[in-house]
């Protein structure tokens, strides 16, 4: 791991990959090389294009390292900017560079320059130890006296090395169908995902991945992930010469930022890499996550079991029934209780009392205290939920301050699910909303929160902004800054992210939050899919996943399939456990201790997707450590008679060791190589039907 700097050539060296760039004669910081490594002495050089003719620009073929708007600049760029004279574009420039130490972090700074208006663009890259991850950022620094308008600012400018066609695969998701995969062959013109609702959204996420005949266990994949839950905007482009280019970064879209004098402007980080198959990516980034990424207080604990009382009783929470399902949660095994929509305010649907965060006393007369204390002596910890973005129009907040939510004065306030956004670019109303949660928390034994955020913005008016298009903006950074502060005040408190689901996930949200509800789609069916579309990028340990009695596609499955699904991630209950037989509460029993035996392996293991339904007719997902590997395999609603038998090769044992399980009823031992090289094969039986196998390192 090193950073090299040789007469204006930048030399990035990660454990297995080299990323080089250099400054050209008219100070043009140029992109080199992205992938595997060369002897060092091979960069010192820099290709220039020329001229084609006067449509097709020198500036607009080169593969500049971050092109600003201006001059023969005509695709898709990283920086806009209006100049107090009235200027739109920029030149950016070599002005310096710093290279910095910090323990295992190693950064490098190159510093850009519009000279004429005296800004900086401070293009970050920062590596650690042991990884193939750079973490890239952008410091803007306005050194004049004048205000200087940003109209766009993106993270970071990526250049592909082939000229060959990428294919590009995001999602095509939705509410309760979130990370639905998508791939699409970049061949020419501007391939754009982007958001535009305020957070990072259902439907595609902020990434790029672009792969050239690539599976899981090959091919060139290179791949970047904005730290980012709002506003993003990622743009693939690929050229007629065949250059294939990504930049991402905050949306442009009614965005612009004013930086005044001596302030400065610091984008999200990307965090960006190369790999070898889709396999490689995603350990990559569910490593690293874990070791850098995650807020680290909990970074490396696995997380607790957990019951959600949201599909039990809805919005009729009392203290009796809630303290009822407690005790049955606590018998099954679960080690973390939350009471999620319906303890607050007037709230008994969603029409009302969203923004009143006080203990509604009727259903609780003595408070939360009975409960929480309850909760307490059954061995678990005891969570709560809140949407503190949100109020609802009838609510006691929005009768005091109508004011506190995004409007226009001439237009008619929009609802989705009865409820309004709340203008947390303001002062008042962000500190409200700080310390109604302090507040239950410093009162009561809460050490969970799971945060809501159930709509998209709109009407947003924010007349306290000098300008108004920062909005998109400040409101992610209040975000932030909330939770934060919660966690500084409250040292074991973990936050959960939640957005109707999916809708914020990113790692700007796992920057903050400890984890994410992946989708409210509880059906394991379609979860199987969803979480597979969550595993390409995002760390296995943040994934919850709740056995529930809503079967939303009315498929009949059994409970082995349910918890066979759901221990794929962060195994989560959420269903009515007083309906429950005492033989369903066994099962629950049997597989929460099962759960409890493969956790470290599961949220910290190595991962790979052996088979999938559109390829296989089966899901098979193996995790591993250096202990042992587990195995889960997923049977779908595939009739026909061939369809009951597989054959899977497992991946990421240890070749030399061998490996005892239960394999058609006996206990079998096979080395590892012969488990990777020759594998197993299955008769899965019916429709639906699932096995988990433990496999002990002997």
């Amino acid at each position: 791991m090193k950073i090299l700097e040789n007469g204006g050539v930048f030399i990035l060296e990660t454990e297995n990959t080299h990323y080089i760039m250099a400054v050209d004669s008219e100070g043009v910081l140029n992109h080199l090389h992205w992938g595997g490594k060369c002897p060092e002495e091979d960069y010192f050089s820099t290709y220039k294009p020329w001229e084609r003719n006067s449509n097709h620009s020198a500036r607009d073929l080169s593969k500049t390292e971050f092109i600003p708007y201006g001059g023969t600049v005509y695709r898709p760029v990283c920086f806009m900017a209006t100049y107090p004279d009235g200027c739109r574009e920029a030149v950016l420039t070599y002005k310096d560079f710093n290279i910095s130490e910090d323990g295992d972090n190693f950064l490098l700074e190159i510093i850009l320059e519009d000279k004429p208006y005296n800004l900086d663009v401070t293009l970050c890259y920062k590596l650690r130890e042991n990884t193939d991850i750079i973490e890239r950022f952008v410091k803007v620094n306005n050194n004049s006296y004048s205000l200087v308008v940003l109209n766009k600012i993106s993270s970071g400018e990526f250049n592909l090395p082939s000229l060959r066609p990428y294919t590009s695969t995001n999602f095509n998701g939705a509410w309760a169908a979130e990370f639905r995969m998508e791939s699409t062959v970049i061949k020419n013109g501007v391939l754009s995902y982007d958001s535009r609702k305020g957070g990072s959204n259902h439907t595609v996420n902020p990434v790029f991945i672009l792969s050239q005949n690539a599976d899981e266990k090959q091919g060139d994949v290179f791949f970047g992930a904005l730290a980012w839950t709002g506003n993003f905007k990622t743009e693939i482009s690929r050229d007629f010469a065949g250059r294939t280019r990504a930049v991402i970064g905050i949306n442009d879209f009614d965005f612009s930022y004013n930086l005044h004098p001596g302030e400065e402007f610091i984008t999200p980080s990307v965090f960006c890499g190369y790999a070898k198959g889709f396999s490689s990516m995603s350990n990559q980034m569910n490593s690293f996550a874990t070791e850098y990424i995650l807020p680290e207080r909990y970074r490396k604990e696995p997380l607790p079991v957990l019951y959600n009382s949201w599909e039990a009783t809805w919005f009729n929470v009392s203290s009796e029934g809630q303290q009822k399902l407690a005790e049955l949660a606590a018998d099954i095994g679960c080690e973390l209780f939350v009471m999620d929509d319906g303890w607050f305010g007037q709230r008994k649907d969603d029409h009302a009392g969203l923004g009143d965060w006080y203990v509604n006393k009727k259903k609780f007369p003595e408070g939360l205290k009975p409960l929480i204390d309850k909760v307490k002596a059954l061995g678990m910890r005891f969570g709560l939920w809140f949407e503190p973005e949100m109020v609802n129009p009838d609510s006691d907040l929005f009768r005091a301050h109508p004011e506190w939510a995004y409007h226009y004065k001439t237009r008619k306030a929009s609802l989705l699910r009865n409820q309004l956004v709340l203008n947390l670019t303001r002062e008042d109303v962000k500190e409200y909303v700080f310390k109604v949660m302090d507040d239950m928390l410093s009162e009561y034994d809460i050490s969970y929160i799971k945060w809501d955020m159930n709509r998209a913005y709109s009407e947003t008016g924010a007349e306290n902004l000098e300008n108004p298009q920062e909005l998109w903006y400040r409101h992610v950074k209040a975000v932030y800054e909330i939770a934060d502060r919660l966690k500084k005040k409250h040292a074991d408190l973990q936050i959960e992210c939640c957005a109707s689901g999916g809708g914020r996930v990113d790692f700007g949200s796992l920057s903050h939050f400890d984890m994410v509800w992946t989708s409210d789609n509880t059906d394991p069916l379609d979860r199987l899919e969803i979480q597979h579309g969550f595993s390409l990028l995002y760390p296995i340990k943040c994934m919850r996943a709740w056995v529930t009695d809503t079967n939303r596609g009315s498929r009949p499955n059994d409970w082995d399939f349910r918890f066979n699904v759901t221990m794929q991630g962060s195994l989560s209950i959420g269903g009515n456990l007083l309906k429950y037989s005492e033989e369903e509460l066994e099962i629950h029993r049997k597989y929460i201790a099962m759960y409890k035996e493969i956790r470290n392996t599961v949220q910290f293991g190595s991962f790979y997707r052996l088979a999938n339904f559109k390829e296989d007719s089966i899901y098979a997902t193996e995790y591993v450590d250096e202990n042992q590997s587990v195995l889960f395999l997923c049977r779908g609603a595939n009739t026909f008679f061939n369809s009951k038998f597989y054959h899977i090769n497992l991946d990421g044992l240890d070749k030399d060791s061998q490996y005892k399980f239960e394999y058609e009823g006996k206990e079998a031992v096979f080395s590892g190589a012969y488990l990777m090289n020759v594998g197993l094969d299955f008769d899965m039986g019916g429709t639906l039907q699932s096995k988990i196998i433990v496999l002990k390192k002997a």
